[in-house]
């Protein structure tokens, strides 16, 4: 398992296909590690060079105590990419990795190349707050199962989950090997993010997207981003529901391809 020293911790990283190409970085859902990145590392990786890592408190890097911020996870993010020795990447991440993506980008402009906000907020309402309260509750009695019958009904559209019930019976074992000291400090964290107001320093060429049929950070919050980032794309998936990269990767993966191409450093030189 490859990890390495950043910002004072081990994180664990995967870094896939070819060194020269464009560089983009996939930062985790609060639930999520690298593998459910697996739809697109293996895709991403014939056209990029692909990174995932988890943030700190999740899986496979360190759990250190809290209490967390956004501006941590930033920190952490660049200093993974000084030891790796990336300069800039193309900056994406999926909900809570989303957020940690807004913030580097609100940080550390010159080394994003690029944004992409796959199903996040830039601040806490009290219906958001309302909707994952249990999870904190669940993760504060230590009870795996508890966490994933108050969240998966969220994060997965109803005919993903008819479809995959397997799946979710399974993810059972899968919770219970889940840090909930380490969770309970990630829900902390984002409970306390408010950037709505920060946004317009953003001036980077950034791709939102969420999906249809997401119940939990649906249309209303990537419309707030929009708003406040000049000229942001906006792609409205269908069908899908929170874990848009589980749901709809085929999708996600054309849509990636597309905005990172024509935003990378390598195209433009080829139309000149």
């Amino acid at each position: 398992m490859p990890t390495i020293k950043a910002n004072g911790i081990d994180l664990y990283y995967e870094l896939h296909g070819p060194q020269e190409s464009p560089l983009l970085i996939l930062s985790n859902g609060i639930m999520m590690g690298t593998a459910a990145w697996g739809f697109q590392s293996s895709v991403l990786s014939k056209y990029f060079r692909v990174l995932t890592y988890d943030c700190r408190g999740m899986w496979q890097s360190d759990h250190p105590e809290g209490p967390y911020t956004m501006e941590m996870h930033a920190d952490d993010l660049a200093a993974l990419m000084d030891a790796l020795e990336i300069p800039s990447a193309h900056i994406a991440g999926i909900s809570y990795g989303s957020e940690v993506s807004m913030m580097f980008a609100l940080k550390y402009p010159s080394r994003s190349d690029s944004l992409i906000i796959i199903d996040g907020v830039s601040q806490i309402d009290a219906l958001l707050r309302a909707q994952t309260y249990p999870w904190l509750l669940a993760a504060e009695r230590q009870d795996a199962e508890l966490l994933l019958r108050t969240s998966y009904h969220m994060n997965f559209s109803e005919e993903w989950i008819k479809a995959n019930q397997s799946y979710i019976e399974g993810s059972i074992e899968r919770y219970k090997e889940m840090d909930m000291a380490s969770f309970t400090e990630l829900m902390h964290c984002f409970y306390d993010l408010d950037i709505t107001a920060r946004l317009p320093e953003i001036s980077l060429p950034t791709l939102v997207v969420v999906g249809e049929k997401d119940l939990i950070k649906g249309r209303k919050y990537s419309e707030i981003i929009v708003e406040k980032i000049a000229g942001s794309e906006f792609v409205i998936v269908p069908g899908s529901g929170h874990a848009l990269c589980l749901e709809k990767p085929n999708e996600l993966n054309t849509l990636l391809i597309g905005f990172i191409y024509k935003n990378s450093k390598i195209e433009k030189e080829v139309k000149q």
